[in-house]
This record gives C-alpha cells, sequence and structure tokens, in this order.
C-alpha cells in the first residue's frame, strides 16, 4: 500500500513518478492504446510521468520500439541525438551503448506538444534546468508502438516447425542432416510474413473484461475489444469473423449487424436491430461469449467520452 504521505514528500521535494501500462487501469488510456493499435496495426502501451520541482527524468538512453510523447502539462526539456547502432534491439549481438555526440533535436515540450522518437535514437528529458521554477511540474504520457521485426518472423516459423515431425525428433552428430537442410526453405515458404502478420493479429487472446453473465440484466450495450481490428470475411452465404484466435460464422445476411458490432465503438444492440433489420442479440451475445466483445460498463462508457473531450 503506498505511503500516502511519503509520497507528498517527494513531489513537494522534486522528484519523477512513473506509472506504467497505464492503459490497464485507466479506461480512456486502454481506448487510447487499442484506437492506436487498430490504426497502426501494433501494440501499444502507455506510461506516464510526472516530473516536479527542478527535478531530472531518465538519463541518456534508447529504447526498443517506437515512442510517442504526448505533454499533458506542464514543461520539460528535451533532447534527442540518432542512434549508435542500425536497428537496435533489447536482445541483440552487440551492444549499442555509446550515444552520438551530435544533438538532432532539443527544446522543451508544452502541454499540447507531441513528439515521435524512432527506435534506436537517443533521447532525454529533464528539468534540472528550472532551478527558478521549483512549483513547477511536467506531466507526459509516452506511447510505446512494438513493431515485429524479422527476428520475430523467423521466431515465428521455428515454433510452427514443431507440426513436422523431422523438426521434433533429437540432433544427430553423425547423422544425416540433409533432410533438415531441405525441408527449412519449405518450412519458411509456408510461413510468408504477411501470414505471419495476419496470425499475429487474429491469433491474439481476448483482452481482460467485465462478464456479469446478465446477473444484472440482459445485454444492452457492448463494444469490440479485441487488440487489432477482427478480419472479416464475406462470402456469398456466410460471413466469418477471425479474432482471439477464433473462427466466427454467420449466415450472409448477418453482415452489416456483424461491421456495427465490431466497429470498435460502443453499440446499442436495439439500434443495431432498428438500424439492420436482422436481429442482433444472439449476434451480440455470441461475441461477448467468445470474447470478441465486452459488455459496455459504465467506466468503458465513460473512458469514450473522456477520450472524446
Amino acid at each position: 500500500m503506498a505511503r500516502m504521505d511519503r509520497l507528498a514528500s517527494f513531489i513537494r521535494e522534486g522528484s519523477t513518478l512513473v506509472l506504467d501500462t497505464l492503459d490497464s487501469f485507466n479506461p480512456a488510456m486502454e481506448i487510447a492504446c487499442q484506437a492506436l493499435q487498430w490504426w497502426s496495426r501494433e501494440l501499444v502501451q502507455v506510461n506516464t510521468y510526472l516530473t516536479t520541482s527542478n527535478a531530472a527524468g531518465f538519463d541518456l538512453h534508447w529504447d526498443d520500439h517506437d515512442v510517442v510523447v504526448v505533454q499533458l502539462g506542464g514543461e520539460k526539456s528535451w533532447e534527442v541525438r540518432g542512434t549508435s547502432r542500425v536497428a537496435p534491439m533489447y536482445r541483440d549481438v552487440e551492444r549499442a551503448d555509446a550515444p552520438p555526440e551530435a544533438v538532432l533535436w532539443a527544446g522543451t515540450m508544452r502541454a499540447g506538444d507531441v513528439l515521435h522518437i524512432p527506435r534506436g535514437y537517443w533521447h532525454r528529458a529533464t528539468r534540472t534546468d528550472r532551478a527558478d521554477d521549483r512549483a513547477g511540474y511536467s506531466l507526459h504520457a509516452t506511447f510505446g508502438f512494438v513493431k515485429r521485426t524479422g527476428v520475430d518472423w523467423l521466431s515465428w516459423i521455428a515454433d510452427r516447425s514443431r507440426q513436422d515431425e523431422a523438426f521434433r525428433f533429437d540432433l544427430d552428430r553423425d547423422g544425416n542432416t540433409d533432410t533438415l537442410a531441405e525441408l527449412v526453405p519449405q518450412l519458411v515458404a509456408r510461413c510468408p510474413q504477411d501470414v505471419y502478420l495476419l496470425a499475429r493479429e487474429t491469433e491474439r487472446p481476448p483482452r481482460r473484461r467485465v462478464i456479469t453473465g446478465g446477473v444484472f440484466g440482459g445485454l444492452t450495450d457492448v463494444v469490440c475489444l479485441t487488440d487489432f481490428p477482427p478480419h472479416i470475411i464475406t462470402g456469398p452465404d456466410d460471413v466469418t469473423v477471425w479474432a482471439v484466435g477464433k473462427e466466427l460464422v454467420f449466415a450472409a445476411k448477418a453482415e452489416p449487424v456483424v461491421r456495427k458490432l465490431l466497429s470498435g465503438n460502443p453499440v446499442n444492440i436495439e439500434q443495431v436491430t432498428a438500424e439492420t433489420g436482422v436481429p442482433a442479440d444472439a449476434i451480440a451475445r455470441t461475441f461477448v461469449d467468445e470474447g470478441v466483445c465486452a459488455e459496455l460498463t459504465p467506466e468503458l462508457a465513460a473512458g469514450f467520452l473522456q477520450l472524446g473531450k
């Protein structure tokens, strides 16, 4: 449990407080990250940083993912430098621990300002240059975009190799290795990058959500809470939804209902039925039961309202 008196002392004396993964317990930030994920097709999380008085932030460093900094309040001085290694990774064969001397950009971030820092670019933020502003502060949110690399693709292919018994046998030092060497190109050909990226989006598990099971009344409003937009495939007789590692098939006439329920916006089931002429209750219940949609709780609804302001 937090000692609020100690926390107040830190804030008063000057410090940097970090709140990681704010999207995991703040509805507005959860929805903001989902919106950014649907737009970028990359995983996104948000951390927040409060720096008071003339305290320092993190020293010069680089991140293994792109970040977008949004200044929410106050002011903070930033410095951005280039990379010391092309496309550095958290797990890498070489260390990237020597920042370049040249400063690409330096300036002050104020409320409403936005800064994009690509992966590997050295940067730091501080208020140590504000000795005369001990009553001031800085509050900013950093959205981290975790992109996929060729290494991730190869790791996924290695996981898929378990489907072939030839790759599951023990390696024999004195045996013939030609067979495996011949199978590797075939395995790669069966697992191209576009298939990997599609699987990454459609196989993400359901997100944490509230499930009441109708204890407090029937299902009236829902919202799609998948990490990425569900893939909807229409055919002459049916419509198929790929999401949360599942394949859900509906009659073709259900397509307008499916698209409204999976829009990413809160929807009222009765209104969807009225607009499409197709009963939406059973389809909405299926999406909720399968983890594609969630009941629209007051907290989630408030999050959408806060995000829209």
